[in-house]
């Protein structure tokens, strides 16, 4: 366990809490290396289908990054921060399991780019959204500008980013940032409840699907369609599909290995 970031599994799910709480789980450079690593140990972890990223405590998932740390940088330092930034937004992911966002608090500027990178969020009913970068003189930094674009399309992203204007769920959730709302208390018990379902479905065709989601959704729709393709033979390469089939020619539920 890192010095940031605590990791526990529990039937096949991971719950990955960044763990700042008195800072309000601000990325500074220690949480992002840890981060990564996590991510890339997740993503080849067999014992794993499915990951929960959240923050401690009920006020934040991640307020943004760490001020205190970025007004001592310069341009150079500032370069490296992002570069890491990026590829521990992008460990996340490109990480081999579906990865849920449970948004206990405040997403705000790295907060929110941690979010949508992963698979989908769901929010508490009081949490809040935004990327006020603008106002300290910076832009969103780890992949805000292109992954909220892509989510919510270039106008509402511009708006979000130009005007640094922090949302409620319910604007989230009409939106499109957020998937689900749930009321505070019972916020991780929806997403362990989505988590399990997923858990139970054949993990290569999930990680599969993902993959190919993930690198069809840039491309035009015929190079989509041609990656689907192409890729689809895979699932046949595997014990899970064997038993997918089995167990449903024979009325059972499967058991899946993974594999």
């Amino acid at each position: 366990m890192g010095e940031y970031i605590k990791t526990e599994t529990s039937d096949n799910t991971a719950l990955v809490t960044i763990s700042r709480e008195k800072a309000l789980n601000a990325l500074n450079r220690g949480v992002l290396e840890e981060l990564k690593t996590v991510f890339e140990g997740l993503s080849e972890d067999h014992a794993v289908r499915s990951v929960i990223v959240t923050g401690a405590g009920d006020k934040a998932f991640v307020a943004g990054a760490d001020i205190a740390a970025m007004a001592q940088m310069s341009p150079e330092e500032a370069g490296r921060f992002a570069q890491l930034g990026h590829q521990a937004m992008s460990a996340v992911q490109n990480c081999r399991k579906p990865v849920l966002a449970a948004v206990n608090g405040f997403a705000l500027g790295g907060g929110l780019e941690l979010a949508l990178s992963c698979d989908f969020i769901y929010a508490s009913e009081k949490a809040k959204f935004g990327l006020p970068e603008v106002g300290l003189g910076l832009y969103p930094g780890f992949g805000g500008t292109q992954r909220l674009s892509r989510a919510i399309g270039p106008n509402r992203a511009r708006e979000l980013i130009f005007t640094g204007r922090m949302i409620g769920a319910n604007e989230a959730l009409a939106w499109g940032i957020v998937n689900r709302l749930a009321p505070p208390e019972s916020l991780m018990d929806a997403v362990l409840e989505t988590a399990r379902d997923i858990n139970q479905k054949g993990p290569v065709a999930v990680s599969l699907a993902k993959q190919v989601i993930n690198e069809g959704k840039d491309e035009s729709l015929q190079r989509g369609l041609d990656l689907e393709r192409d890729i689809f033979p895979k699932c046949f390469e595997s014990e899970d599909l064997k038993e997918g089939l089995a167990a449903f020619l024979e009325k059972r539920k499967p058991s899946f290995k993974g594999q």
